[in-house]
C-alpha cells in the first residue's frame, strides 16, 4: 500500500494526509468510499454464520420504548422477520470466517496491525439500530447496503441510561446529521457519541481498532513476562527465596516487614528491568489471536520444496507483527535477524511471499514455515 496516494476509501485523501488531519482528532464524513456499497454477505448467509457457536453475535430490539439484547448463536427461528422494525443482528469478526470481508478489512491497514481489531456487520431492519452511545476506539462506518441515518457529537455527558443492557447515553446532544446511502462511510475518533438509525433494512459494516486500556494491557504483559521465565530446575535461573537472618522477636506480628516489602518491589522491577523482554511480551500479548479462534491444519502437511516453489500466504486468521528484535505470530515470538527477518518482516507487512522470496529463507527459517503451515497458520501459494 502507498500511503501517499489519495484513495477514494478516504474521500480523496492519501492514508498520510487523513492520519495527520483525522485520526484521533475529528470526524469525516466519506461520499462513496466504496462505489455503490459491496455484496459483502447475503442476509441468509448472514443469519447462519449468526447461528453457529464459533461465532460472536447479538440481537437487539427496541420496542414499546424498552431495549433488550440477546447473546447468539441464535437459530434461525429464533431471529425476527426483516418485516418487523426495531431490531438489529450484530456479528462479530466477520472477516475470520468470510474472504470478503477479510479483503475489506485490508484496505484499512494504514493503521498498525496491531491497532487493527475487526470487521462488525450490523444488519437493521427499519428503524433498528443500538440507540446513542460512545466508543473508546476508532472505527470506520461504512453503508453496505441500504440507508442509515447516522447523528453524532462530541460526548458532554458521558451518564447512561439505568437499567437497560446496552450502554445508551442518557443525555444525547447530536452536533451533526447524514443520511448514509451505499458505498459511503462515516469515521468517528474514540468519544464521539453517535446514534445510527436504519430507513428502511439495511447493512453497515463496522470496521474498529484496538484501544487497550493500560492497565489491561499492563496486566497481560506482566503475566507473559512471568511465564517466559526459565523452568525452575535451570541452573541459571537467578531467582532468590526470601531470607531474614536479622529479623528480631515483634510483638506486632500482623505487621508487613519492610524487608519483604523492598524484595516483592525489587522482583518486580526486575521483571521490568530488561526492555527486550517487555516488548517481546507486549508483541506476544498483540498477536495473540482473539480467543474462539481455531486454525484447521491440512490433511498433509505441504513439504518445504512445494513451499519454496509456491510460495506461501498467511491464513487470513492469523496475527503476525514483528519489532526491530523478534517476529510474532499468533502469540509466539522468535528472535530473527539477517535476510531471514527481512523476509519474515514483508510476510507481516505483506501477508505472503513469493516462490522468488521464500527461496531465500535459511534452512532453519523453512522448518518454522513448514511447521506454520502444518498448524494451519498460512498456506502454500500466493494471491491470485
Amino acid at each position: 500500500m502507498d500511503i501517499t496516494l489519495e484513495t477514494p476509501l478516504l474521500g480523496g485523501l492519501s492514508p498520510r494526509l487523513f492520519m495527520r488531519r483525522h485520526w484521533q482528532k475529528k470526524p469525516l464524513l466519506i461520499r462513496q468510499a466504496v462505489p455503490g456499497g459491496m455484496a459483502l454477505i447475503a442476509r441468509q448467509a448472514l443469519f447462519e454464520l449468526a447461528a453457529q457457536d464459533e461465532v460472536e453475535s447479538r440481537l437487539v430490539e427496541h420496542k414499546s420504548g424498552a431495549w433488550t439484547m440477546r447473546q447468539g448463536p441464535f437459530v434461525r427461528r429464533s431471529i425476527p422477520p426483516p418485516a418487523r422494525p426495531g431490531w438489529t443482528l450484530l456479528v462479530q469478526g466477520l472477516d475470520l470466517h468470510l474472504p470478503a470481508a477479510h479483503e475489506l478489512l485490508s484496505r484499512f491497514r494504514f493503521a498498525p496491525d496491531a491497532r487493527l481489531d475487526d470487521l462488525m456487520i450490523s444488519y437493521a431492519s427499519d428503524g433498528g439500530g443500538v440507540g446513542p452511545h460512545v466508543d473508546s476506539y476508532d472505527v470506520f462506518l461504512l453503508q453496505v447496503a441500504g440507508r442509515r441515518r447516522w447523528r453524532f457529537g462530541r460526548c458532554k455527558s458521558p451518564e447512561l441510561v439505568p437499567g437497560v443492557p446496552l450502554k445508551i447515553l442518557a443525555n444525547f446532544e447530536p452536533e451533526e446529521e447524514w443520511l448514509l446511502e451505499p458505498g459511503d462511510m462515516l469515521y468517528l475518533p474514540p468519544n464521539w457519541a453517535h446514534d445510527g438509525v436504519a430507513e428502511g433494512e439495511c447493512m453497515t459494516a463496522s470496521v474498529g481498532f484496538r484501544a487497550p486500556r493500560q492497565e489491561e494491557i499492563g496486566r497481560e504483559v506482566l503475566q507473559r513476562l512471568l511465564d517466559g521465565g526459565e523452568p525452575e530446575d535451570d541452573p541459571r535461573r537467578r531467582d532468590p527465596l526470601y531470607r531474614d537472618p536479622q529479623q528480631p522477636a515483634v510483638d506486632e506480628p500482623g505487621r508487613v516487614p519492610t524487608a519483604l516489602q523492598s524484595f516483592a518491589t525489587d522482583a518486580v522491577q526486575r521483571l521490568l528491568a530488561d526492555p527486550l523482554a517487555t516488548a517481546c511480551a507486549l508483541g506476544e500479548v498483540l498477536s495473540e489471536p482473539k480467543p474462539g479462534v481455531w486454525f484447521e491444519a491440512p490433511e498433509s502437511i505441504p513439504p518445504v520444496a512445494h513451499l519454496r516453489t509456491e510460495g506461501v500466504q498467511l491464513d487470513r486468521r492469523t496475527r503476525m507483527l514483528y519489532d526491530d528484535h523478534h517476529v510474532f505470530i499468533n502469540g509466539d515470538a522468535l528472535r530473527a535477524g539477517g535476510r531471514d527477518a527481512r523476509m519474515m518482516r514483508v510476510l507481516a507487512d505483506r501477508r505472503w511471499l513469493g516462490g522468488r522470496d521464500a527461496r531465500t529463507l535459511s534452512d532453519e527459517a523453512m522448518e518454522l514455515v513448514e511447521q506454520w503451515a502444518g498448524a494451519g497458520w498460512l498456506h502454500p501459494g500466493v494471491p491470485a
